[in-house]
């Protein structure tokens, strides 16, 4: 079984998460999702999440193509989690681009193109009127 894994804060969850989602699943056959605690969110990202991190889990869990929700509380933390997991594959969103290659030693890594039309941060301005 190939194992995949991505990473994201996944608020305020939109067509483009879920575009992600599906062709991170489509890289292999079981899908793990590793969620941005609040605290992590909070503290190191200093970003303050609409949703809390279970109802952003359950919102996860209900997507078709996500098998694994595991919480997201270090950046330190992937690596540890590719070796635990047994990951083939580690994907996320191409404004990350090099960021994590250091992870080829232990799977491969793959950026991928974001929506382009859609990001939480726009749906947020709009909802500002910015």
């Amino acid at each position: 079984m190939k194992k995949v894994i991505t990473y994201g804060t996944f608020d305020l969850l939109h067509y483009g998460h879920v575009n992600l989602l599906q062709r991170a699943r489509a890289l292999g056959d079981y899908l793990i999702v590793a969620l941005s605690t609040d605290e992590f969110n909070w503290n190191e990202k200093q970003k303050k999440c609409y949703f809390s991190y279970e109802e952003r889990k359950r919102l996860l869990e209900a997507i078709r193509y996500v098998d694994l929700v595991i919480p997201e509380e270090s950046w330190e933390q992937k690596k540890s989690d590719v070796r635990e997991f047994r990951v083939d594959t580690f994907v996320i969103g191409d404004d990350w681009e090099g960021k994590f290659d250091f992870l080829k030693e232990d799977c491969e890594v793959v950026y991928l193109p974001r929506t382009p039309e859609i990001s939480s941060t726009q749906i947020k301005n709009d909802l500002k009127g910015k």
